[in-house]
């Protein structure tokens, strides 16, 4: 007993001895357990947990600690979580940045020695039934074979079918895109095909009516310049997985790096037809390594028909070249609204030479507004930025999209600044490609004169 107080006493003679602020940090070092684990639960294992695309788990002490400067790092750096939008344009649904104080746990966490601190303070790890980060889907759908990719060379663009059986349109409320094997998949863009009709059933020319007019008028000149040898090498006969003949319907989903899954707001939802075949657009990087891969979407459906269905597309400029050597090199793409229109989000897409990106709208009136930047493009962390408040752009508004490249020797992504670039398919080549999320704004009411409806 006489020692315990000794010790008491002690202790609380150090404690007295040492200054006011070093007695507040002594008491303060966060610890893993009551500080850090809710953080990394609520922003990090999404990613950092087996099975995902993070190179380490960090869903235990045991796993984070020996990763405790890295983390430290990463964070005071801003690089993890990663978010490359600038925050003086748009708020976004899905920011992943942490706040001030979260950063500042985390580092007073790391120099204070990583303490684990007391387990019972621990959190429920969270919960991600059967890996899946949206939920049990009602339905996965997945490719009906285990494709071999080689170890080596150029690999076009691959499309398998997969039927869904429904003979009911539904409503997509959320969908994530699992690449089998994430090594090879550089995308994974999921569509829709019609099913075929009967002959007997196709209507008469004279029964059909106009289609109806695309709610967007693309700017002039953007089409990729049409090259016989390329076009006689998409027609060649070695592609065993040819895109479908009368190409493909409406989007689904989706998966880039860092980009694999999308929940629509409530009241929005993606239409799947029924009957509808799902096309898997798959394009495979030769990794050195001969291996395979069998991908699959998981969906989560509406419970209800939504308010407004949502449809995606691309604003896309094709015609471009980024000089060989040349290391700032802008090219835009443009759009005019033809109905009024309500955009929710924004994925700007570029290769490995694709630096930074700005996207304006420009009003009826002529007012002009930054609605996303992005300073640090990074093609290992695409993003669908989604807006808090959703694009309100009536008829006549502009939305110009412009994306810069470095197509010089300085940049250490460039597979080769010897070499003129231009739009194409495969990772060396580029893109200026944006997709958007819209639905389209119900037409005012006529009235047909005075006092009538």
């Amino acid at each position: 007993m006489l020692k315990s107080c000794v010790s008491i006493v002690a202790a609380a003679c150090v404690l007295g001895s040492m200054p006011a602020d070093a007695q507040t940090a002594a008491r303060a070092v966060p610890t893993f357990s009551k500080d850090v684990a809710p953080i990394l639960y609520g922003s990090c294992t999404g990613c950092h947990r087996p099975g995902q695309i993070a190179p380490m788990s960090l869903l235990s002490y045991a796993e984070a600690r020996p990763w405790a400067r890295s983390i430290g790092l990463q964070v005071s750096r801003g690089t993890m979580p990663p978010w490359h939008a600038d925050p003086a344009h748009g708020e976004f649904i899905n920011d992943r940045r942490l706040s001030v104080a979260e950063k500042d746990t985390i580092l007073n966490w790391v120099n204070g020695g990583a303490p684990e601190g007391n387990p019972a303070d621990l959190p429920a790890r969270p919960s991600y039934p059967s890996g899946w980060t949206i939920g049990q889907p009602d339905a996965v759908f997945a490719m009906q074979e285990d494709y071999p990719v080689p170890a080596r060379g150029t690999v076009e663009y691959k499309y398998f079918e997969v039927p869904t059986g429904f003979t009911e349109d539904k409503w997509i409320q959320a969908f994530e895109v699992r690449p089998g094997t994430p090594s090879l998949v550089h995308h994974v863009i999921v569509f829709t095909k019609a099913p075929q009709r009967p002959r007997s059933a196709e209507p008469r020319p004279e029964a059909r009516g106009p289609r109806p007019a695309p709610p967007f008028r693309f700017g002039p000149n953007m089409d990729e310049p049409r090259d016989e040898k390329v076009e006689a090498a998409k027609r060649a006969p070695n592609n065993d997985r040819p895109a479908p003949e009368g190409g493909m319907g409406s989007f689904v989903g989706g998966f880039a790096p860092g980009q694999s899954i999308r929940v629509f707001q409530p009241g929005t939802a993606v239409r799947l037809p029924a009957g509808s075949t799902l096309i898997f657009q798959m394009h495979y990087t030769a990794t050195g390594t001969a291996a395979t891969d069998r991908s699959s979407v998981g969906i989560v459906f509406a419970k209800e028909p939504p308010r407004q269905e949502v449809i995606v597309a691309a604003l896309i400029n094709g015609n471009f070249t980024i000089p060989a050597g040349a290391s700032n090199v802008k090219v835009d793409a443009e759009m005019t609204m033809e109905r009024d229109l309500t955009v929710w989000s924004l994925m700007p897409h570029t290769h490995v030479r694709g630096r930074r990106w700005e996207i304006k709208v420009t009003y009826p009136d002529g007012r002009t507004e930054m609605v996303l930047a992005v300073p640090n493009y990074d093609f290992n962390w695409q993003t669908d930025y989604v807006f808090k408040q959703p694009l309100k752009l009536p008829k006549g508004t502009k939305i110009t999209t412009s994306a810069w490249y470095d197509n010089s020797a300085a940049s250490k992504t460039n597979p080769d600044p010897t070499i003129d670039v231009h739009w194409g398919e495969q990772t060396w080549q580029e893109m200026q490609f944006t997709a958007f999320a819209f639905t389209i704004d119900p037409e005012p009411r006529q009235t047909t004169g005075a006092g009538q409806p």
